[in-house]
């Protein structure tokens, strides 16, 4: 299934936002392929991101990820520097932007 996500980055914390995408800690990379996700891409314009997930079971990794300590550090991490954060819960398993058109 494909998911897409938006949040906003603050806007004095972008470049420092990229700087923490250029250094995911392995341990979270490895626990989201493990949770079911086999892409996940984000862009950005100027402070709205845009993630795209290519995951097997949305909710079920979620649920997985919510209660991982690497998880929860850099969802803290993330908190800081972003204006509107996606909820990494089990209540935002349906945050998810609904399908507008598709070619």
């Amino acid at each position: 299934m494909r998911i897409a996500l938006h949040t906003t980055v603050r806007a004095d914390r972008a470049e420092e936002y990229e700087a923490a995408h250029r250094e995911v800690p392995e341990e979270l990379t490895t626990a989201i392929r493990a949770a079911g996700v086999s892409r996940w891409t984000i862009w950005r314009s100027r402070t709205d991101l845009f993630h795209l997930l290519e995951v097997d079971d949305y909710p079920a990794m979620i649920a997985e990820l919510e209660k991982l300590p690497v998880n929860i550090a850099w969802q803290a991490r993330m908190t800081d520097l972003l204006e509107v954060v996606h909820d990494y819960s089990a209540d935002g398993a349906d945050a998810s932007l609904p399908v507008v058109w598709e070619l």
